[in-house]
């Protein structure tokens, strides 16, 4: 690396979000989570305490969880993120964990839920059936101050059952299709 280019103080980065691709030169000293906020104005993802430890900043890159305040969005260059924004169906409807997360109260004020979600996805995609005591161990990185977690664990387990019975429907689909075209 040239002495000029170890000292730019910006950068040409790519980077897809919700699957649009946004090319913009950046200070290589700007978290993510700005460029998200600031430069995108995608303001789902939340700062709470700036130090990747309350776990509202939390988006996916490249589908697993991460802090955006502590991960600088040259990082992201050539890489896919995924914030609340991008999570709703095509069609405008809520993705099965939004949906759980309102049908069992798993939100209060919001402000983590967004972080919540994109997290509990990543869980379930490694854990599709996980025990009420997985869920809370992974989930301790993401801090709420209004629900008790309660309604959160309940929220989560909901969503890995809506998930697993929306797979087992699909892949019988799949089977019935083959069924028919064999005939």
């Amino acid at each position: 690396m040239s002495v000029e280019a170890a000292l730019a103080t910006k950068r040409l980065v790519r980077i897809e979000v919700n699957g649009v691709v946004h090319e913009r030169e950046i200070e290589v000293r700007r978290s993510l989570g700005d460029f998200l906020r600031e430069d995108l104005d995608l303001t789902g993802t939340h700062f709470g305490c700036e130090h990747g430890v309350c776990g509202a900043c939390t988006v996916q890159v490249d589908g697993q969880a991460v802090r955006s305040c502590i991960m600088l969005a040259v990082q992201a260059d050539n890489r896919c993120v995924k914030t609340i924004e991008g999570m709703a169906n095509p069609d405008g409807s809520l993705h099965p964990i939004q949906q759980a997360f309102w049908d069992h109260k798993g939100q209060q004020c919001g402000f983590c839920t967004g972080g919540m979600v994109l997290a509990t996805e990543d869980f379930l995609r490694r854990n599709p059936s996980p025990t009420r005591e997985e869920v809370r161990e992974a989930m301790s990185g993401n801090i709420c101050r209004c629900t008790g977690y309660q309604f959160i664990v309940d929220s989560i387990l909901a969503a890995a059952e809506a998930l697993r019975s929306a797979l087992e429907g699909a892949s019988g689909a799949d089977v019935r299709e083959e069924d028919h075209a064999g005939r």
